[in-house]
């Protein structure tokens, strides 16, 4: 868990994702669209992938991926609807400012 936790306060946007996970690819496109440059971590190329999807798992994440910190903090544990929400009601980009990932 200290890796993970590490890992993710290294970066304004920080995303552990599977190659091949869609909804992983949904969060990392919505980023990207909004002008982030998250820090990526595929734990399936990772060598030390298995030990983090544990890590996240002990951290109550079910599926592990995809979770998002911003600004070192958690996204609650379903990143996924959340982080849909914040940006449905627009609080999305003001927390990515206050993060520092995104200056506009």
């Amino acid at each position: 868990m200290d890796r993970v936790m590490k890992l993710a306060s290294q970066n304004a946007v920080v995303i552990f994702s599977k190659s091949s996970c869609c909804m992983c690819h949904a969060i990392k496109r919505l980023f990207y669209d909004l002008g982030v440059s998250p820090a990526i971590h595929e734990l399936d190329e990772d060598p030390r992938g298995r030990e983090m999807e544990r890590a996240l798992l002990g951290l109550g994440f079910s599926p592990s991926v995809p979770a998002v910190f911003i600004g070192g903090r958690l996204l609650r544990l379903d990143s996924t609807s959340t982080v849909m929400s914040l940006h449905l009601n627009g609080s999305l980009v003001p927390m990515l400012k206050e993060a520092g990932a995104i200056w506009l």
